[in-house]
């Protein structure tokens, strides 16, 4: 098993409900682009270019998605750096708009991700394992990519070790076939 798809499982075996999946199509992305906006408003210029904690972020959270799979990561990088100018423009708003905005999306964003825990009847994974936060953006992504018929074997592996780790979650068993 890879890393990635280790990774998948262990996200996903807190994501099992359809609806809760749903909700994280919608929360996940608000919540990435409000972290966007709030940190691209902290920098400094180098070398005649503004580097923003948010590029930084970009960066670092590229970095570490490449380490664990290069299609994927490819992807998410080209969906932060299109998100990216949008952010910037809000955080160059005036400072009540601009934080009033980013926190709103945050917590909107929030909103959706424990509504969908509701319906899956279970915590949210990074209060288990922090690094659940980092794998958010990359378990939507993902499911965006089976749901349009590609990485079928990723898929089923994730789900099908996903559902050992839920059933170990629930103190059940569980069969595979």
């Amino acid at each position: 098993m890879t890393k990635l798809e280790q990774l998948l499982s262990q996200y996903a075996a807190y994501h099992l409900d359809h609806k809760n999946i749903l909700t994280h199509f919608v929360g996940i992305p608000l919540i990435v682009f409000a972290i966007l906006c709030l940190t691209a408003r902290a920098g400094m210029m180098l070398a005649g270019m503004e580097i923003t904690l948010a590029l930084v972020l970009i960066a670092v959270t590229s970095i570490y998605y490449f380490s664990l799979d290069r299609i994927f990561a490819l992807i998410m990088l080209i969906i932060l750096i299109a998100a990216y100018p949008l952010a910037l423009k809000i955080a160059y708003l005036e400072l009540a708009v601009w934080l009033s905005l980013s926190i709103g999306i945050f917590l909107v964003g929030w909103v959706f991700q424990f509504v969908g825990h509701f319906y899956e009847k279970k915590k949210p994974a990074f209060t288990d394992d922090i690094i659940g936060l980092a794998i958010g953006p990359l378990f939507v992504l993902a499911e965006i990519v089976f749901m349009l018929g590609f990485r079928k074997e990723l898929e089923q592996g994730m789900l099908d070790h996903a559902r050992i780790l839920r059933a170990e979650m629930d103190g059940k068993t569980v069969n595979i076939t």
